[in-house]
């Protein structure tokens, strides 16, 4: 393993520890307002999900030898504009932004930075990072598999939050 490889799996290890750290911060304050919360039994599965996918890249990288590709970076180009997507998510949802689907009854939803242009912009980011991180280092294997898992999610995840979101919000008008 490359001192790469390395540090952009602790980079992205720490990242996500501070989202679900935000996320945390983010879920108290919404539901001391009253937000309910929809598809809590396959929140697991996003979970499960997003640590698999880390710990396949690293087995697949450690058993198969991968190495940087030549053109690695066009991948990590994808995987640093992901990263400005996620935080312009972050930063446009505020205290809405959440890893699990909470909605606040009668809130209007957002409708500013890129969901203006994107209904689910950081799902966006989560299927680039998929795709890229693992071909910076040519896993293919897991680059496939875990494309593959993360489509067959988001078609369970979208539609529970966009019917949390019908029901709740003024997102339909």
């Amino acid at each position: 393993m490359t001192a790469a490889f390395l540090g952009l799996i602790g980079f992205v290890v720490c990242q996500r520890l501070v989202e679900l750290a935000i996320a945390r911060r983010n879920a108290a304050w919404m539901l001391a307002r009253g937000a309910h919360e929809a598809g809590r039994k396959r929140y697991s599965l996003a979970l499960v999900l997003h640590t698999t996918f880390l710990i396949a890249l690293v087995v697949e990288v450690m058993v198969l030898k991968r190495q940087p590709a030549w053109w690695w970076w066009m991948p990590f180009t994808a995987f640093v504009l992901a990263q400005g997507l996620r935080y312009w998510c972050i930063v446009s949802l505020g205290h809405f932004w959440n890893t699990r689907i909470l909605v606040l009854p009668g809130s209007a939803v957002v409708r500013r930075g890129p969901y203006r242009f994107l209904r689910h912009p950081n799902y966006l980011a989560v299927a680039l990072e998929f795709l890229a991180i693992p071909l910076i280092f040519q896993a293919y294997l897991t680059t496939l598999l875990f494309s593959l898992l993360n489509a067959c999610f988001l078609a369970i995840r979208i539609p529970a939050e966009e019917k949390a979101l019908a029901e709740f919000t003024d997102f339909s008008k």
